[in-house]
């Protein structure tokens, strides 16, 4: 595995987080390498000086490292507690303290207008869109740089830059990366930010909030939709926890159905907690507490303290596609729940989560099925060890 990224700024130790066995994938890619020789060529301007720089959405703080250590101001704001934990790492790595960063939520203000931006693409495009808008606010006039590799740039990703922020040009590709170069118009004026946005669960006077960047933010999903018509009803009081929560519809459904029972909502994103905390308030008000945690899955759970996990994993960690997190998940609640405790858990079917499930657990139902999606339904046993089981 490659964890040497030699950039003109300087030769640093990157690694991902968490730290799998057998993961080969660097911290970096090829557009962080591309944005970090393009800032060393500008003279004289923001983008070379020393100044406040802003990065968005750097997933294991390639470009946090290297600014920070060519003594910048810069404040790093990024969706994923995990980014947030491996620029933590990363920086400690390479002998910089946490104080040289100033790590922010995708919900939280810079503490100061930035000169230079720095904004990796990210996958979702309502998110980019939800930044953009944040820049334009909070940093007008910076010089605002995009990157990400050619497959994540679109003509409707430009269209947005132009929309909000002016002018936008790109680079040339290097590498299966690009550049882009925003000019900030003061005469332009964008729409309002269309974020947090809403729906109407179906079935329900129930009005769901979604920030900008959550999975399905516009309406319920097939799968999670499965997934709701098979949570149980339990004759006694629960401890119920939503792994990954999202918006929480999940858990929310949960506890509508269990009235007696404790609802922890988890999620490694600061925008699906938020969205999960919103709409339980708006939901059972002041009459009903839940637990609200951004985290790496239930790292901070006891074992055997769980009666029901619920799970609707992603297959992904940024660009990167893989089951590492799935299993994560699977493994954690396999640790967490107590003997009898059940995993719910709805995937596509292709991801043949059935034999990963039947591994950990020892068993594993199929509740429900069609073509693409799949209700799987694994029970810790008396004979199941709490310890890890060896991927």
């Amino acid at each position: 595995m490659e964890t040497t990224l030699v950039v003109p700024q300087g030769s640093f130790e990157l690694r991902r987080f968490p730290r799998f066995a057998g993961d080969l994938l660097r911290a970096w890619d090829a557009a962080d390498d591309y944005l970090l020789h393009h800032l060393s060529e500008l003279q004289g301007s923001p983008g070379r000086d020393k100044g406040v720089a802003w990065i968005l959405n750097d997933g294991f703080g390639a470009l946090t490292v290297a600014l920070a250590a060519s003594g910048r101001s810069v404040q790093m704001s990024c969706d994923s507690w995990l980014a947030q934990q491996a620029t933590r790492a990363n920086l400690q790595e390479n002998g910089l303290q946490d104080s040289a960063v100033h790590l922010l939520t995708s919900l939280e203000s810079p503490t100061a207008a930035a000169d230079v931006v720095l904004i990796k693409i990210p996958k979702s495009l309502a998110l980019l869109e939800d930044q953009l808008h944040r820049i334009r606010t909070q940093s007008p006039g910076a010089l605002v740089f995009g990157a990400g590799m050619t497959k994540q740039i679109h003509t409707s990703t430009l269209q947005l830059f132009e929309s909000i922020l002016g002018s936008t040009t790109t680079s040339l590709a290097r590498r299966k990366a690009r550049l882009l170069f925003s000019e900030f118009d003061e005469a332009l004026e964008p729409d309002p930010n269309p974020y947090p946005s809403q729906y109407q669960l179906d079935g329900t006077d129930w009005t769901l909030t979604n920030h900008a960047g959550l999975f399905s933010r516009e309406g319920l999903d097939v799968g999670t939709r499965q997934l709701l018509a098979h949570i149980p009803v339990a004759d006694t009081a629960q401890q119920i926890v939503d792994l990954g929560c999202g918006n929480g519809v999940i858990g929310l459904m949960a506890a509508q159905r269990n009235p007696g029972a404790q609802l922890q909502f988890v999620d490694e994103s600061f925008a699906s907690i938020a969205s999960a905390q919103h709409n339980w308030q708006q939901i059972f008000s002041a009459s009903r507490s839940a637990k609200f945690e951004v985290g790496d899955c239930v790292a901070t759970l006891a074992a055997d303290s769980v009666d029901l996990v619920l799970c609707n994993p992603p297959f992904h960690q940024h660009s990167a596609m893989g089951d590492a997190t799935a299993w994560r998940m699977f493994s954690g609640a396999r640790r967490v729940l107590r003997p009898g405790g059940e995993l719910l858990v709805v995937g596509n079917r292709h991801l043949a989560y059935h034999a990963k499930l039947k591994r950990l657990f020892g068993n594993c139902e199929v509740l429900d099925s069609d073509r693409k999606f799949v209700v799987l339904r694994s029970r810790q046993g008396t004979y199941c060890s709490t310890t890890a089981v060896a991927r």
